[in-house]
C-alpha cells in the first residue's frame, strides 16, 4: 500500500507541476506583458508607491495567520471537520482585528509616507482585498492537501487577468495610482468567488482547544518563519520607502520583478507542489532524497538558461523600446538580483524539505540568520553605493546556500552537485557563447538569432551529458499523459 501511495504521490506531483507551470507560464506572460505596458504608462514614482503600500499590507498580513494553514497541509493524519473549523475561526478572528486597526490608522500611515488621497485609497483597497483573500484559506488548503493543483490555478487565472485588464485600461486612460486601486479590488472579488465554486466549503465557526494546541505546535514556528521573511523583505521595502526617493524604490522594484521572471515562471509552481508532496513522503528518507534531486535538477535545467538569457538581453531591450530608457539606472540592480535569484532557487526546495519533515526550528534558525544579515549588510551598502546596495546585499546573502545543503543532507539522502552539474556547465557555455556574439551586430534580428542559437547549444549539451536522465524525464511525462487518460 505504501508503494502505491508513493506512486500516486509522484504522479500527482508531476501532474501538479505540469498544470501549475503551464498555466502559470500563461499567467506570467500576461503579467509581465501587462507590467511592461504599465511601466510605459506610469512613472517610476507611482510604481514605488504601489511597491511600498503592497509591502505594508503584506507585513500586516502576518498578524492574521499563525501558520495553521501550513500545519493542515503538513499534518500526517487525515484532516477532520474540527481541524478546518478551528483553523478558520482563529484566522478570521485575527483578520478582523488587523483589518479594523489597519483601517483606523490608514490615514496616519498615509501621512507618514506623504501619500496623497489616491495613495490613501490604494492602501484602503489593499486592506479590503486582504480581508477577502483570507476567506480563501480553507478551500485552498483542501486543494493543496490533495495535490489538486490543476484546480488551484483557475482562480489565479481570473485574478491575474482581471487585475491587469483593469490596471491597464485605467492607466491608459490616465488614472495614475488609482489604476492599481480598482485593480486590486477586482482581483480579490474574482478570486474569492471562483475558489468557492471550484472547492466548495461550508463556512462554519467553532473552536476546539486540543485541535488548536496540536496545530499550533507546527504553526507558530512556521509563522515566525514567515514573520522573519516579512522583516527581511516587505518591512525592509517599507523602510526603503522612507530613506530613498520613491523613484529609486521604483528602480529596485522594476529590477527585482524582471530579475525574478524565472522564479515566477518555474520555481513558484515547483515549490507550491513540493511542500505537500514532500510532506507525504516524510516517512521515507531515500525516496524523499530522490524527490529532492529531481526537483533540483528540474529547477537548474530551466531557471539557469532563462536567467542567462535575461542577463544578456535586458540592456538591448531597454535601449530599443521607446520610453524605456527611464529604467536604465536600474540595470546594475537587475544583474545582481538575477544572479541572486538563480542561487536562491536552489535553496528554497531544500528549506521546503526541512519544513515537510517537521524541522521547522531549523528553518526558523536559518530565517533568523538571513533576516539579521539583510539588515546588517544591506543598510551599510545602501549608504555606501546607493539603491544598488539592496541587490548586492541579496546576492551576498544567497551565498549561504552551502549551509542549507548541509542541513538538508541530515534529513534526506541526495547529491546536490550531481543534480545541478550538467545544467551549470551548459549555462557556462551559453554565457560564453552570448558574450562572444551578442555585440557583433546591434539589430533585433541578430539578438533573436543569437538567443535562439544559445538555447540550442545549451539543450545539446544537456542531451549529450544527461541522456539517461532526460530520457527518464521524457518517459515520466509520457506516462503522465497515459495516466491522465
Amino acid at each position: 500500500m505504501e508503494e502505491i501511495d508513493i506512486a500516486a504521490i509522484k504522479k500527482k506531483s508531476l501532474s501538479g507541476i505540469v498544470a501549475l507551470t503551464s498555466r502559470t507560464f500563461f499567467l506570467q506572460i500576461v503579467a509581465f506583458g501587462a507590467t511592461f505596458l504599465l511601466t510605459i504608462f506610469l512613472s517610476p514614482a507611482i510604481f514605488g508607491i504601489y511597491y511600498v503600500v503592497s509591502a505594508i499590507i503584506s507585513f500586516l498580513g502576518y498578524f492574521s495567520d499563525i501558520g495553521l494553514a501550513a500545519a493542515l497541509i503538513q499534518k500526517k493524519e487525515e484532516l477532520s471537520a474540527e481541524d478546518l473549523t478551528t483553523t478558520f475561526t482563529i484566522q478570521q478572528a485575527m483578520v478582523a482585528v488587523v483589518v479594523v486597526v489597519a483601517y483606523i490608522f490608514s490615514g496616519t500611515i498615509a501621512k507618514f509616507y506623504r501619500l496623497d488621497v489616491a495613495g490613501l485609497w490604494l492602501l484602503r483597497a489593499l486592506i479590503f482585498s486582504f480581508f477577502l483573500s483570507s476567506l480563501k484559506t480553507i478551500p485552498s488548503v483542501l486543494l493543496e492537501r490533495n495535490l489538486e493543483f490543476y484546480k488551484l490555478v483557475i482562480p489565479q487565472i481570473f485574478e491575474t487577468v482581471g487585475f491587469y485588464a483593469v490596471a491597464l485600461l485605467l492607466a491608459w486612460q490616465g488614472w495614475g495610482i488609482a489604476s492599481f486601486t480598482w485593480a486590486v479590488i477586482v482581483r480579490a472579488v474574482l478570486g474569492l468567488v471562483v475558489i468557492y465554486i471550484i472547492s466548495p466549503w461550508k463556512i462554519s465557526i467553532g473552536f476546539r482547544r486540543h485541535v488548536a494546541r496540536r496545530l499550533l505546535t507546527f504553526g507558530i514556528p512556521f509563522q515566525l518563519n514567515s514573520f522573519l521573511a516579512l522583516l527581511k523583505d516587505d518591512l525592509f521595502t517599507v523602510f526603503l520607502g522612507k530613506i530613498l526617493p520613491f523613484t529609486q524604490v521604483g528602480y529596485i522594484g522594476w529590477a527585482k520583478k524582471w530579475a525574478e521572471v524565472p522564479l515566477r515562471l518555474i520555481m513558484d509552481s515547483v515549490i507550491r507542489v513540493t511542500f505537500p508532496a514532500f510532506s507525504r513522503l516524510q516517512h521515507d528518507r531515500e525516496v524523499l532524497g530522490r524527490a529532492i534531486e529531481k526537483t533540483l535538477f528540474g529547477l537548474a535545467l530551466s531557471i539557469f538558461p532563462i536567467t542567462v538569457g535575461l542577463l544578456f538581453f535586458v540592456e538591448p531591450m531597454v535601449h530599443i523600446i521607446p520610453k524605456y530608457l527611464k529604467w536604465e539606472p536600474a540595470l546594475l540592480s537587475f544583474y545582481l538580483f538575477a544572479a541572486a535569484s538563480a542561487v536562491s532557487s536552489l535553496s528554497t526546495p531544500l528549506t521546503n524539505a526541512l519544513n515537510a519533515v517537521g524541522k521547522i526550528k531549523t528553518t526558523l534558525w536559518l530565517m533568523v540568520m538571513w533576516t539579521s544579515t539583510t539588515w546588517i549588510v544591506t543598510v551599510p551598502l545602501i549608504l555606501a553605493i546607493g539603491f544598488n546596495g539592496v541587490a548586492l546585499g541579496l546576492l551576498l546573502i544567497s551565498s549561504t546556500l552551502i549551509l542549507v545543503v548541509f542541513l538538508a543532507k541530515k534529513v534526506a539522502v541526495f547529491s546536490f552537485w550531481k543534480s545541478i552539474a550538467v545544467p551549470f556547465l551548459g549555462v557556462i557555455a551559453q554565457m560564453i557563447f552570448y558574450g562572444a556574439l551578442r555585440n557583433m551586430f546591434h539589430t533585433v534580428v541578430w539578438d533573436v538569432t543569437v538567443a535562439g542559437a544559445g538555447v540550442i547549444l545549451y539543450s545539446g549539451i544537456l542531451i549529450l551529458l544527461e541522456r539517461r536522465r532526460m530520457a527518464e524525464l521524457a518517459g515520466q511525462f509520457s506516462a503522465l499523459r497515459i495516466w491522465r487518460r
